[in-house]
């Protein structure tokens, strides 16, 4: 039996607390500067360039250079699913301030994994296509789905020619049930981005809910959200 001894150097780098809540705030898929990576992470600015070196050696994140900035971000929606299953693993963190039980709320109604819609908002919707039939148990996007989603205005062909998977069940952290992920995630969430239903916050993966959003996905998908 062969064995790769690198898996053990990226299990090392991942399980170090300050790196792997570095790479928890890189789920939103967005570039981020040390210092705010630092700040959403809550570690010591001192260190979070060692760290960051660390992560880019082992090639889990991207940077980029703007004059004399540099930004971070996740290296690809493989790394991200990684991140996805281990915080499935995991024991939640302990809430130790009404700031932290907000935002562990915030997230786990609505967030963004990597490029597309998770938490409670993002199982629903999942669960919303396959009680409508309009996706199967397997993940497999019906005629009758796709006709449903190219009226919202989404291109089923364009979406199918992107060189990635085009749908897949995704473990949600939280919910502890699947949503959909890959590229058909993703056009999912530019669809609530872009006609307004959801609103990024800063500094968090958490997605608010706006009150056309509500009304849209109780009228269009069935599902009734009280509050966000």
């Amino acid at each position: 039996m062969m064995i790769n001894p690198n898996l053990s150097n990226i299990a090392s780098i991942i399980s170090d607390p300050s790196r792997a809540a570095i790479l928890t705030v890189l789920m939103d898929n967005r570039f981020h500067s040390a210092g705010e990576l630092a700040y959403m992470a809550r570690i010591k600015p001192q260190t979070t360039s060692y760290h960051l070196a660390k992560l880019i050696d082992a090639d889990l994140i991207m940077v980029e250079n703007q004059g004399r900035h540099r930004y971070f971000k996740i290296q690809n929606q493989e790394v991200a699913q990684i991140m996805e299953t281990l915080l499935t693993l995991s024991s939640p963190p302990k809430i130790r301030s009404l700031k932290q039980s907000t935002e562990d709320k915030q997230v786990r109604f609505a967030r963004t994994c990597y490029d597309h819609p998770a938490g409670y908002l993002g199982v629903q919707l999942t669960e919303a296509l396959i009680k409508k039939e309009y996706l199967t148990d397997e993940f497999i996007l019906t005629d009758s789905g796709a006709a449903f989603l190219s009226s919202l205005g989404i291109d089923i062909q364009e979406v199918r020619k992107k060189r990635r998977s085009f749908c897949h069940k995704c473990l949600d952290w939280s919910e502890k049930r699947y949503h959909v992920a890959g590229a058909l995630g993703y056009a999912i969430l530019e669809l609530l981005l872009n006609n307004h239903w959801v609103e990024r916050l800063p500094k968090t993966r958490a997605l608010k809910i706006t009150n056309g959003g509500k009304k849209a996905l109780k009228e269009i998908f069935s599902i009734n959200l009280v509050n966000n």
